[in-house]
């Protein structure tokens, strides 16, 4: 095996040097944290703050960023590239960064643009282990329990803009029932510890009809007991995951979105991998890049990645879908969800307010590995009859603004001599030198999980951290010094300018809802995003009924690595998700925007309305389904 030559720590502060781009400057900086770092500024992880929450920091643009993937080459190669963009990935190059390794990442489309956008977005433990491990007697499915619950409240530490408490409320039908989920949700809060959110509580069927109006309290042959509410976290899942992309970049990791991993470098005599033919989607350019590991994050794609390496390489991936729907928030009341452990045919079925729409959906099935998958007709369906059963209001086809499916990647490992039993829990492997897999787990755990990807690029590529794991002392960007209450500077301090029809410059009020909006989804750099609502005459409204802005779009360009339509209408902002007709109605605006911000010309503008137009069509929402059910009218 050659040897590998410590990577030269190259890297320049903002004072030092800057870059005028588009009208902004932005700063390259060292990826490091050096020894004469800490000695100067404090520890590694006060060094890794400041840089963090450092107010002149500017993001690295797009085009710096592949600069220095670029020149990392043999004898200068990178400690660790990360191939996914996804929770996991992005949670792998801030592990890796903060530990004062160099770091890059490539991501083929968009950060969160797979799975991590289309989750539950419940920050959960497992309720249902928790029963496994009890009737089963199995201390596996207890630690993953344990484990979880541990996780799910660093989540919420670590991102305290985007992430909170919420109460969901299961309905019980007998007394058998109530005492049953009673008891089993105060095991909950026993394992949960001192990583307790909110005590579970018991509520009367009159109390349960006022706390959440639209639940049904007769059925069937039934009548509404009571109700148990207990509390798990939820999240704002995509800007979660672009959260940690930024900070990862602002800790001195390159990341690159819409960049490829085309084929895989080996050492000569093919022993071990040392690097990646990177395309950038963008450009059409290709370009290697060397590093001493490289760490696979691909999701349900990383069977696709570890075949170019092997292509007879034993896949570990057994694809299951999750849809999802989305409906007005009268379905539900703000601030609780409801779940019903056990519907007719066995599955579990929540609906949650979310954003101010409510979400509602399904456990598992299987289903094919795809870029774009979409929800069939009888799964959206199922949803409907599901919620129907608990419900007083009428369930219609017509409510349903938007529906998705996500794929989870449930694992196998393999090296496990028979796959009968797939994990829920995460598997990390190196079925080939150099090729460190992460695959498996939940959004919950992705921390840890990134923990446990690195600490294997370590053990395979002999590589000197300058320190042991900081991610769960570290906020994401945005997040440090950030406060509920924080919404009330944006409404006071800022006004949002609004260029009208006519092409008069108006000032409108900074209102509570979208106050709030930027608060909860930048944290402490809504600022940021005021600011270029009032200085840049870009305060108006994207959509009617929705709380995002035009300066939005600005911000997301130009400190988010937003490069086309989708990014923003799926992943910078929710509203693909939320009401696939209002995302349309916004796209010629936010392509506008987006226009100006990045220099497109015609052409490119043209193209990206019609991709951001096939991809709502993903998106079954009542106006563009292939049919109805008949049904649900």
């Amino acid at each position: 095996m050659t040897s590998f030559f410590r990577a030269r720590r190259v890297g320049f502060t903002a004072a030092t040097l800057a870059v005028a781009a588009g009208g902004s400057y932005v700063a390259l900086r060292n990826p490091n944290v050096s020894s004469n770092d800490r000695n100067g500024g404090g520890t590694a992880l006060e060094t890794i703050r400041k840089r963090i929450t450092d107010p002149v920091a500017v993001m690295p643009s797009r085009a710096v960023q592949e600069s220095y993937l670029n020149g990392a080459n043999s004898s200068n190669p990178l400690d660790i590239l990360v191939v996914g963009g996804g929770a996991t990935g992005c949670g792998v190059a801030l592990d890796a960064v903060t530990r004062g390794l160099r770091v890059g990442l490539v991501e083929r489309d968009d950060f969160s643009s797979g799975t991590s956008s289309r989750s539950t977005k419940l920050i959960h433990g497992g309720v249902r282990y928790l029963e496994k491990a009890v009737f089963n007697l199995d201390y596996g499915q207890l630690k993953l329990v344990f484990h979880a619950l541990e996780e799910r409240k660093q989540v919420i530490d670590n991102a305290p803009h985007l992430c909170h408490a919420l109460p969901c409320m299961t309905p019980c039908f007998s007394w058998f029932e109530a005492v049953y989920y009673w008891v089993g949700l105060k095991m909950y809060d026993l394992v949960a510890g001192r990583r307790l959110l909110h005590l579970s509580r018991y509520y009367s069927a009159q109390e349960s009809a006022e706390l959440f109006p639209t639940l049904a309290r007769k059925g069937k042959d039934r009548s509404l007991k009571g109700t148990v509410v207990y509390y798990d976290g939820q999240m704002n899942d995509s800007r979660v995951n672009v959260g940690l992309a930024c900070t990862a970049a602002l800790a001195g990791a390159a990341v690159l979105n819409h960049a490829e991993v085309v084929s895989l470098i080996k050492e000569d005599g093919g022993e071990r991998i040392i690097g990646a033919r990177i395309r950038d989607n963008l450009s059409g350019e290709e370009f290697d890049t060397y590093a001493k590991v490289i760490v696979n994050a691909g999701g349900p794609f990383c069977d696709s990645v570890r075949k170019l390496a092997d292509k007879d390489a034993k896949p570990m991936i057994c694809p299951s879908s999750g849809v999802h729907i989305v409906l007005p928030d009268y379905y539900s009341p703000e601030g609780m969800g409801l779940i019903v452990p056990k519907t007719k045919d066995g599955r579990v079925v929540f609906m949650l307010p979310w954003l101010g729409r409510t979400v509602a959906g399904t456990t598992d099935s299987n289903t094919s590995i795809t870029m774009l998958p979409e929800p069939h007709e009888d799964e959206i369906e199922f949803i409907l009859d599901a919620i129907c059963d608990y419900l007083n209001v009428k369930v219609r086809r017509t409510d349903v603004l938007s529906a998705w499916s996500g794929i989870r990647p449930l694992a196998t490992d393999p090296k496990a001599k028979n796959t009968e039993s797939i994990s829920r829990d995460h598997v990390v492997c190196e079925d080939y030198p150099g090729l460190v897999t992460i695959t498996g787990g939940k959004w919950t755990t992705y921390r840890s999980m990134a923990e446990d990807a690195v600490n294997a690029a370590i053990k395979s590529g002999k590589l000197n951290p300058t320190n042991s794991s900081l991610t769960s002392n570290i906020r994401l960007v945005g997040g440090d010094g950030w406060d509920p209450a924080f919404f009330t500077v944006l409404a006071q301090e800022y006004v949002r300018m609004k260029v009208s029809h006519t092409g008069k410059v108006v000032p409108g009020v900074m209102d509570t809802a979208a106050a709030k909006h930027l608060s909860h989804s930048y944290g402490t750099m809504g600022e940021k995003v005021a600011s270029i609502a009032q200085n840049e005459n870009l305060g108006k409204r994207l959509a009617h009924g929705y709380p995002y802005l035009e300066a939005e779009v600005a911000y997301c360009a130009r400190n988010e690595y937003c490069e086309s339509a989708v990014d923003f209408i799926a992943r910078r902002s929710r509203l693909a998700f939320l009401d696939t007709d209002a995302a349309g109605r916004a796209l010629p605006r936010v392509i506008e925007i987006l226009a100006a911000e990045h220099h497109w010309d015609k052409k490119r503008q043209k193209q990206e309305l019609e991709s951001a137009t096939r991809f709502l069509e993903s998106f079954k929402s009542s106006k563009n389904a292939q049919f109805h059910d008949g049904k649900h009218t």
